[in-house]
Order: C-alpha cells, then structure tokens, then sequence
C-alpha cells in the first residue's frame, strides 16, 4: 500500500523494503542519498552516480532525512554489514 508524506517525492509501500522512505516511482530508499552525501558525494553528483535520479528527488531526500534523522539513522544502522563480514580485500584500510 503506497503512502504518501509530506515530502513530495518521498512515499513508503508496504510492499518495498517493509515500508521504508523511498524515492517515489523507484525502489530507492532515502538512506542510500543519505549514505552516499555523508561519503562526501555532492547532491549534485548522486544523480550521475544513480542516473534513475533526478537532483529535486536528491534535495527532498536530503530534507526528509534532516526532518526524521533518527527513523533513517536506525535504517542505515540496521541494513550495515558488520565488519567481521567484510571481506579484507575491500576493507577500508
């Protein structure tokens, strides 16, 4: 069931990541944008990186996440790998 908020490109579908805030119209959820800016990448340059992306879908993530850090700040912790489960290979030296 899709449900709207009050950010205009951000809905949450039962039937999509159990609800999770994603970008509407994709299977995008806002802690990937959120993931990505805290990295260092620009807004600018998410929807180079996702190209399914447009820059206002970026912005009004980066908004929703502002509004609700602590809901997507438990979605990031919960979806981390944890680090005995990365390979050494592609570990962060």
């Amino acid at each position: 069931m899709l449900q709207s908020t009050e950010h205009c490109h951000i809905v949450r579908n039962s039937e999509i990541l159990s609800g999770e805030p994603i970008i509407r119209g994709t299977r995008t959820p806002v802690r990937a944008i959120v993931e990505m800016w805290r990295i260092g990448v620009s807004p600018e340059e998410i929807p180079q990186r996702l190209p399914h992306l447009v820059l206002s879908q970026v912005f009004d993530a980066l908004s929703y996440y502002l509004d609700h850090q602590v809901e997507i700040n438990e979605y990031i912790e919960h979806n981390r790998i944890p680090d005995e489960l990365i390979d050494p290979r592609v570990r962060k030296a």
